[in-house]
């Protein structure tokens, strides 16, 4: 979790340094051996305009680093499957965190995130995974969004009351999503996402297909913030959300707390 607030007005990513988390076998918890998360990652690599985006690299790598720590069981898959794109914005020297740096240097990790299978080949999972975790990046607004097969799977993890979780764009992934009754999930759940104001210092309003507080506000969900950059999450029942990168490793605390109830 990021100790300060992140740094400059472009929030691009958190300027504190951090204690790196072991991603190798010593130091396993196995508090969660035995579950098995499913994280859905972003294909789209381009904003509106042709600008480059992807997944931000910490809200992929922090959360799986805790997960596999804890002893659960990890796979990670993309859209279409094949390489993820990473937003260059999340590695470049001043941003990138200590831990990504690690894990992409690290070719029995690296390859996690180049070779990924497609999320077609996993339609039924919800019967064998007991959470769903949807990282962002800008890319997730225009492909988990509305993807028939990754709205599919989030409808189906609802359904099974495993537990659901985003954090920052990850949220998008939830806007058409329903419940049995046909209701959005987040109605008259307490949500979180990539704010408007944060929207707006990263100068992307215009560069992204909808503004995610106010899709959120309009589905009926009870969005929450803070100020920008600040890390804040929220648990209501089987749904996790996290308003920014910044907060992508106190979302998976809160997703292990879920899986521990």
């Amino acid at each position: 979790m990021c100790k300060e607030l992140w740094r400059s007005e472009i929030g691009l990513a958190c300027s504190a340094e951090k204690s790196e988390t072991s991603i190798s076998s010593p130091g396993r918890l196995d508090t969660m051996a035995g579950k098995r998360i499913l994280i859905l990652c972003t294909s789209h690599d381009q904003l509106l305009g042709g600008d480059p985006t992807g997944l931000w690299a910490e809200e992929l790598i922090a959360p799986y680093n805790l997960f596999t720590k804890a002893g659960a069981h990890v796979d990670i898959i993309s859209v279409k499957g094949g390489r993820i794109p990473l937003d260059a914005n999340s590695l470049a020297e001043g941003f990138v965190t200590p831990e990504v740096k690690t894990f992409l240097g690290a070719e029995n990790l690296k390859h996690l995130v180049e070779n990924t299978k497609p999320v077609s080949e996993y339609k039924d999972a919800a019967q064998s995974y007991d959470a769903l975790y949807l990282p962002g990046g800008h890319g997730a607004c225009f492909d988990i969004a509305s993807d028939k097969t990754c709205i599919a799977l989030v409808e189906s993890f609802w359904a099974a009351n495993k537990v659901v979780s985003a954090v920052c764009h990850g949220p998008c992934g939830l806007v058409e999503a329903k419940q049995p009754n046909g209701d959005p999930i987040v109605k008259d759940k307490r949500v979180c996402g990539f704010t408007n104001s944060e929207e707006e210092a990263v100068g992307k309003t215009k560069k992204v297909p909808f503004l995610l507080e106010d899709k959120l506000i309009e589905l009926g969900g009870k969005y929450e913030k803070v100020a920008n950059w600040e890390p804040f999450t929220i648990r209501d029942g089987q749904l996790v959300t996290g308003q920014n990168p910044g907060s992508s490793e106190k979302l998976a605390e809160l997703v292990l707390e879920a899986l521990g109830a």
